[in-house]
């Protein structure tokens, strides 16, 4: 028979551990029903709510932008087929003689290029240029004021006070 001491032992023992986990699930089902604790899970749905909302609306902009710059592509070829069929037509029409001549139109498989007579483009000058380079330019205070010169001297309107 074993002794009534070893037996107590692992009894104590046992109670302890026992002690330990009924401690340790009541403050987990503790934490787990407290008002913070449903708080901050209800936080949580609603920050996984909106983030799921954020990207469903990145998403929407993308495929926006992505279609309209499908449509955009297409309405740029659809103005190029149409000037095209203008210009045809103008110079069958015409004969050659027309405003727009197919040889003014360019390569239509290189869009990129600038046409030459685009290439060179000056903005408009902000001024007027001088006619010699002895005139008064626009900016001068004289441009533009021709003064008479008269014979007699002009007389004070106010005569000096004594």
């Amino acid at each position: 028979m074993e002794s009534p001491e070893y037996n107590l032992t692992i009894l104590i023992a046992g109670g302890a551990l026992l002690l330990l986990l009924g401690i340790g699930l009541g403050m987990l089902l503790g934490r787990r029903t407290s008002p913070a604790a449903l708080r901050q899970r209800e936080a949580e749905r609603r920050l996984d709510q909106l983030l799921q909302d954020k990207q469903a609306y990145e998403d929407e902009v993308v495929e926006h932008f992505t279609d309209t710059a499908k449509l955009l592509n297409q309405l740029t070829e659809q103005y190029r087929d149409v000037h095209n069929h203008l210009a045809r037509g103008a110079d069958r029409l015409c004969h050659g003689r027309g405003p727009v001549a197919l040889g003014q139109l360019g390569d239509p498989a290189d869009s990129s290029e600038i046409p030459p007579q685009l290439a060179d483009v000056r903005p408009p000058l902000d001024y007027a240029p001088k006619a010699s380079p002895d005139a008064k330019g626009m900016l001068a205070e004289e441009f533009g004021i021709e003064r008479k010169k008269s014979a007699a001297p002009e007389q004070d309107v106010n005569p000096p006070r004594p």
